[in-house]
């Protein structure tokens, strides 16, 4: 009797870390909101953008290279 291993995809991980990432700094960039930082184009909130793009594509990775039993 064959035993197979079953490797999980390092995408897979990739994934949750870049969700969890995604979180984090939505979170921090929803607190700041009332009150940017005095830079150039803080009015445009690009925390909040790039927490939502690490979500999106964080969840995709997760998804698309979730484990899977055959």
């Amino acid at each position: 009797m064959r035993e197979r291993k079953h490797m999980l995809p390092v995408w897979f991980f990739v994934g949750i870390l870049l969700f969890l990432y995604g979180i984090i700094i939505l979170i921090t960039s929803l607190e700041e909101w009332p009150h940017p930082p005095a830079v150039m184009l803080s009015n445009l909130h690009p925390g909040v953008w790039a927490g939502i793009m690490l979500l999106i594509i964080g969840g995709f990775y997760s998804v698309h290279f979730r484990p899977r039993r055959k």
